[in-house]
């Protein structure tokens, strides 16, 4: 029997015992698992690149208002959602290929007292299980590489927004033509990598309806951030919590490709928000 590319997909980011892993590297850095803050969490359940900080930025440009329903695709851990959820208090759902990430996302909303406002569930991006017209907005952080039919993907998006709704995406996005190195954060081999250039996604969110509002090449600040990981890793040395976690054995080849590819202008972090036209 073939396996889909969604489940080669889920298979790259299986862990095993994932939730037992957050929690013992918690308690090794000196927190308490019981009085939980999301600065606890933030070096390892924000797994895009800029961590915590990029969520904060990217956030300030959805138009984020108190009550709105928010969805989170591909929602990883859940770090992104739990800040949106606190910060501007909001009702976000959050979806992923991962039954084991959708697991410690509910673990981790418990433990910092935010289950109530934070949903997620196991799901498709390309199959949501949502009624039509379901939520305000919609955001996805380093999810786009993952998935080859990004029509089939925006389709969706547009399906459960509500009419004007904003749609941000925060991908890595191809720039120069060259091949990248792997494995990196979001795939092993080129086989599950489908990153595409910022020119498709305006093209394909433009016949889906969707209008763009704004683009932010974010080069500079992966620049800086990489920097600043160095210099981290240099005077402090390893942290026992931190996003090797969550990627595995091969945790420092997967940073140094993606570093390298960044570096080479390979791919660009890169944030695009849109709305319903």
């Amino acid at each position: 029997m073939s396996i889909s590319i969604e489940q080669v997909v889920a298979q790259h980011y299986a862990h095993g015992s994932l939730e037992a892993a957050i929690l013992k590297a918690l308690e090794a850095a000196g927190k308490d698992l019981n009085q939980l803050s999301l600065k606890d969490l933030s070096p390892v359940d924000e797994f895009h690149i800029g961590g915590r900080l990029a969520t904060v930025e990217f956030a300030k440009q959805l138009k984020l208002q108190p009550g709105m329903q928010v969805l989170d695709i591909g929602c990883g851990l859940g770090g992104a959602s739990r800040y949106i959820a606190q910060e501007y208090k909001c009702e976000v759902t959050g979806i992923d290929l991962s039954g084991e990430y959708v697991q410690v996302a509910k673990m981790l909303a418990e433990r910092v007292k935010l289950d109530t406002q934070v949903r997620y569930q196991q799901s498709s991006a390309l199959d949501l299980p949502f009624a039509d017209a379901s939520f305000d907005m919609a955001y996805m952080c380093h999810v786009g590489m993952n998935i080859e039919d990004k029509t089939g993907l925006f389709n969706e998006v547009r399906r459960v927004l509500r009419p004007a709704g904003v749609f941000g995406i925060y991908d890595a996005m191809l720039s120069v033509p060259g091949d990248l190195s792997y494995p990196v954060p979001w795939a092993s081999s080129p086989e599950t990598s489908f990153v595409v250039d910022a020119a498709t996604y305006r093209r394909l969110l433009g016949e889906a309806g969707f209008e763009i509002l704004q683009e932010r090449d974010r080069r500079a600040f992966a620049l800086e951030t990489f920097e600043q990981m160095r210099a981290k890793a240099a005077s402090a040395g390893p942290s026992p919590l931190g996003l090797h976690i969550v990627m595995g054995a091969n945790a420092a080849a997967k940073v140094r490709n993606m570093m390298a590819n960044v570096t080479a202008s390979l791919i660009i972090p890169t944030e695009l928000i849109c709305r319903l036209a």
